[in-house]
């Protein structure tokens, strides 16, 4: 939806930015996806549409202008989030093509007669169909901004998925350790998404290490953001940050460059936890199990055809 709420007054090197920004979106629409500005920004980044006179140099300190420089700097993220702010206050940018997963309002449902109710059951209604497998899969991502991604990827698995939020809190985390140990699989597996930086890094390994000291028999299996897949899929690169306290260690590892999750395309995450879960997966069982809950959803959705037919006083 495009709204102007006031005059347009961009320039045309402001609307030709903002062309390419709705292309990009267009394109993902498509798909089914909704970008955040940060997925957004990563796509300029690798399709390299920043304009040339927009190359910088961190210094350690601040970020400088510098012709020999990078496009993959954040005061382009910012200039971009501008651009997309004034381009939908102008009515050039669709409202609903930009989300932002972080916030949203928590309401009551609410029906306006009871076929309805009866309607949503049949459409909703699920069994667990995952209940006989023999490994118990969630997928847990660092950030809250990828959970969009983990939902078109994890619920046609019916598979949970979980977003960290940076470091889990040590409540979350006993939580955490008390559902997996629920679990009567033969085998847990944690499928772990996060960014390749000196914080990102850790996180997976804390992870393992907490859900072990409460007892929880778990193996965390990393499976983004790794140097192999950086190498193949050449994500843009920046600086690591030197004021973290893993930074030393990360360096003399890794270099001083880090990337972000976000920056690899929205298809691709999705592809590489499709891929990984399904290689977890008895797939004969689960579609036995699939097959029961279209019969049961059959006879729901015939209780609310024939409600209305029903003598209730």
């Amino acid at each position: 939806m495009k709204h102007q709420y006031r005059a347009c007054n961009l320039r045309s090197a402001t609307m030709a930015v903002i062309e390419q920004a709705n292309e990009i979106i267009t394109e993902y629409m498509a798909d089914g996806y909704e970008l955040t500005v940060r997925q957004l920004y990563y796509q300029f980044v690798a399709r390299d549409m920043f304009p040339e006179d927009r190359r910088w140099t961190w210094t350690g300190r601040r970020w400088v202008k510098d012709p020999n420089g990078t496009k993959n700097a954040d005061p382009n993220y910012k200039w971009l989030g501008g651009l997309i702010n004034d381009g939908r206050l102008v009515g050039v940018v669709d409202w609903n093509s930009i989300v932002d997963r972080t916030r949203h309002v928590v309401r009551n449902t609410h029906w306006d007669n009871p076929s309805q109710i009866l309607q949503s059951a049949a459409n909703g209604y699920s069994i667990d169909t995952r209940r006989d497998q023999p490994t118990y899969i969630e997928v847990w991502v660092e950030k809250e901004s990828l959970a969009g991604i983990l939902e078109r990827a994890c619920e046609p698995m019916d598979i949970p998925y979980f977003c960290c939020k940076g470091n889990v809190s040590q409540s979350a985390m006993w939580r955490a350790s008390r559902r997996i140990i629920s679990q009567d699989n033969d085998k847990v597996v944690v499928l772990y998404l996060g960014d390749h930086d000196p914080s990102g890094m850790d996180m997976s390994r804390d992870v393992q290490d907490r859900l072990d000291l409460f007892n929880a028999d778990v193996h965390v299996d990393r499976i983004a953001l790794n140097l192999d897949q950086i190498k193949k899929l050449n994500p843009p690169p920046s600086p690591a940050k030197v004021t973290d306290s893993r930074y030393a260690a990360y360096v003399e590892e890794f270099g001083d460059d880090s990337w972000e999750l976000d920056a690899l395309d929205p298809r691709t995450i999705n592809e590489l936890i499709t891929k990984e879960a399904n290689a977890l997966t008895d797939t004969k069982k689960r579609r036995a199990l699939i097959k029961e809950q279209e019969s049961q959803r059959e006879k729901l959705q015939t209780i609310a055809d024939r409600y209305d037919y029903l003598e209730i006083e």
